[in-house]
């Protein structure tokens, strides 16, 4: 397995804890949530089109390719909204441990489901009694943090 990947995870997870944190500051420095979550998105798509031109190697689809990808592949762009605008509401309110413990527990039952079936095009992983025990046990650990 490539560690620069298993780093990169890493820190995505690291990353993903801070961004609730910053959002939740943006949310009392502007007073609006809805417009946290805008303005964060904004300065994130500006991020990807100043970098754009410099690290894309494929060509552009056409607008005719757009119109043609089924509506459902365009979700993403709605469950990063979601994610984004409820961390903005809630983390404040649960801390961003308990906020994060919960995300990766349903992160790992939804992943687990995913790779059980090879749901949108994954390779399948069935669940197995090892895949479980290691659930249990996080989900043991979410249990732990969220005690206090």
């Amino acid at each position: 397995m490539n560690w620069l990947f298993l780093l990169l995870a890493f820190m995505i997870g690291m990353a993903n804890t801070i961004q609730s944190g910053v959002n939740a500051q943006l949310r009392v420095a502007l007073g609006n949530p809805l417009m946290a979550a805008i303005t964060s998105f904004s300065f994130g798509l500006m991020v990807l089109l100043i970098a754009f031109p410099f690290f894309n190697q494929n060509p552009l689809p056409s607008l005719e390719t757009f119109r043609e990808v089924s509506l459902w592949k365009y979700a993403g762009g709605f469950l990063g909204a979601f994610y984004v605008v409820t961390v903005i509401f809630i983390v404040r309110d649960i801390g961003p441990a308990n906020l994060i413990c919960l995300v990766i527990a349903g992160q790992m039952l939804a992943a687990m489901v995913i790779d059980h079936y090879g749901f949108q095009g994954f390779a399948v992983h069935p669940i197995s009694f090892p895949r479980i025990c290691g659930a249990l046990l996080l989900i043991a650990g979410v249990y732990l943090i969220l005690k206090n």
